[in-house]
């Protein structure tokens, strides 16, 4: 591993679970989608990318290529192995060794998984529409571990001083859970700044997950790390990588 441009998630994994989380810095790609712009569909030239994902593969020594995923802030999650190429889906999970799980993000959040044993992993895209669709859920329901032995991780994501939102985010989660209530902060009768790692927090302790570690990032705060949708809009990805080593 090299360079100071990846995030390492500071959690209680086993240790042959590698996870790995990269950020705007250090990469091919030139503004607005500077410089590690890891995504193909976000307006950024194919060589930039191309040139990115290589380097990527390169400095982590990745096994194989990443599935990368078409996200739709739906709550399909995608075995690795079982998967086409780029598949419509939000999430993907592996119980295998050398299948690289990615999501990608830019104010959305991403949530790792893994067993303890260190033989089961998921990666997840987690926005407000996936996360109130159970997306999280969905990735938990395909491990064959049982909840008490899955641990999370959550990624960079905008933060609760940054995500204002209106009626219908606040109605899709408290409509359905009063409890997600503590999780949004009322700023006139018809907005809210909502906390998306509190609404997966939560998720994740109806589902029996209490090992919960990251959630310490404010995507639209820092503009020199990390791409923010809503601060910038036209703008690149970062990438969620978690796999088992052989």
């Amino acid at each position: 591993m090299t360079g100071d441009h990846y995030i390492i998630p500071d959690w209680p994994a086993s240790a042959a679970v590698r996870a790995v989380v990269t950020t705007r810095q250090q990469g091919e790609s030139r503004s607005p989608y500077d410089s590690f712009n890891l995504a193909s569909h976000v307006g950024d030239s194919a060589e930039a990318v191309a040139a990115n994902r290589s380097l990527l593969h390169e400095e982590l020594r990745l096994p194989g290529e990443p599935l990368w995923l078409n996200q739709v802030h739906g709550r399909r999650i995608v075995r690795h192995g079982d998967s086409v190429p780029e598949p419509e889906a939000d999430g993907s999970y592996s119980g295998d060794a050398d299948e690289v799980c990615a999501v990608l993000t830019a104010d959305c959040l991403p949530v790792l998984l893994c067993n303890r044993a260190g033989t089961e992993v998921a990666a997840v895209h987690a926005g407000w529409r996936g996360l109130a669709d159970g997306v999280i859920g969905a990735a938990v329901d395909l491990f064959k571990s049982p909840p008490d032995q899955i641990i999370a991780w959550l990624g960079p994501a905008i933060g609760p001083g940054k995500f204002e939102v209106g009626r219908d985010v606040h109605d899709a989660f408290v409509g359905t859970d009063p409890a997600a209530a503590d999780a949004f902060r009322s700023t006139d009768e018809t907005h809210w700044m909502a906390d998306l790692y509190w609404l997966a927090r939560l998720q994740l302790q109806h589902l029996d997950i209490n090992q919960v570690s990251g959630g310490q990032f404010c995507t639209a705060s820092e503009p020199d790390r990390f791409y923010s949708y809503r601060r910038d809009g036209v703008t690149g990805r970062m990438a969620s990588l978690i796999w088992i080593e052989n």
